[in-house]
């Protein structure tokens, strides 16, 4: 055999090594990491997903909350983990948008340390308040609090309900104090039960309650109203320039094969085109944008970084 001859042996082998990846992969069960507590709007779409895609990869997939740290212990589980695309990440702007500004000597890199595989969506935020709280708007609200410096408080379990509270809070030029909450479901009951007089909640949480009435929405963060909250004002037309969401997506570790990403970003599109999937996430205010590919969700996360850090900036907020 020709040195030619085995040149292009080896360089075929080369070629078929990612194909025949993807064919194999997966061959066993896939754990789904949540940063997010069980309950929380995260956790909520994390399951309608992994049921669905468990279907097409014909592999259990697991989720696993890994609560704490405003996302950073399951973030960091994942960036520590195998990349053999066995051990995936559904995280928000949390971890890889916002922590780089709030949070002194991150642990974890969200570019360097991490795989983009897919946006999934966005999930709108709401600001609400206790059902027998006298304000009936969120003018009412905000004139309340003036009234009352020091006073009220309002929960902040992950960092968009914190960077949206204190970009209103400055804004308003309010003297209102933040409450650090371990999970969503932890600050709603606190909500209701009157311990806090204000949240801006995930719409995935708490959408049961606010339509049972349990609790009384006074804005959404969105800038143009939401459908699914009829009636509730964009909280900009109170609050001069707020424009606040929270985006979704799946990471696996860095050295992720790309044969493995690509074939997971392939799967999850045909996932999030379903229609039974459409319609369960949609009753959670989720709305579903998939990134065609790997390599538009890593610009896009790149871009959100520097878009949130100019918001925390914009908020006056320091990393602590």
């Amino acid at each position: 055999m020709t040195l030619l001859h085995r040149t292009l042996i080896l360089m075929a082998c080369w070629l078929a090594a990612p194909l025949a990846l993807s064919q194999i992969y997966p061959s066993a069960p896939v754990t789904l990491v949540v940063p997010f507590a069980a309950g929380s709007g995260t956790d909520a779409v994390a399951r309608i997903v992994a049921r669905k895609l468990s279907e097409r990869l014909k592999q259990p997939v697991l989720v696993d909350n890994k609560a704490g740290a405003n996302a950073q212990i399951g973030a960091l589980l994942v960036a520590k983990a195998k990349p053999d695309g066995y051990t995936l990440l559904m995280s928000t702007n949390t971890s890889h948008s916002a922590n780089p500004s709030l949070v002194l000597n991150l642990k974890y890199d969200p570019i360097k340390d991490f795989t983009p595989i897919t946006r999934v969506g966005e999930l709108p935020f709401a600001l609400i308040v206790n059902k027998n709280d006298p304000a009936k708007s969120l003018k009412e609200w905000i004139d309340q609090a003036k009234l009352n410096p020091g006073k009220y408080a309002y929960a902040t379990p992950n960092s968009t309900s914190l960077v949206a509270s204190e970009t209103i809070k400055r804004i308003a030029g309010l003297d209102v104090v933040g409450i650090p909450y371990k999970s969503s479901p932890q600050a709603l009951t606190d909500l209701i039960g009157g311990s806090i007089q204000m949240y801006v909640t995930d719409l995935g949480s708490s959408m049961g309650m606010i339509n049972s009435g349990g609790v009384r929405v006074l804005g959404v963060t969105t800038k143009e109203p939401l459908s699914s909250i009829p009636g509730a004002p964009p909280i900009a037309t109170v609050v001069t320039g707020f424009d606040l969401t929270s985006w979704n997506g799946i990471f696996g570790p860095a050295g992720t094969p790309k044969a493995i990403a690509d074939k997971l970003n392939m799967e999850l599109q045909e996932v999030l085109a379903d229609k039974e999937v459409r319609k369960a996430l949609s009753q959670l205010g989720f709305e579903t944008w998939p990134s065609k590919t790997p390599e538009e969700f890593a610009k896009y996360v790149a871009d959100q970084l520097t878009h949130w850090s100019a918001l925390i900036k914009q908020a006056g907020m320091i990393p602590e």
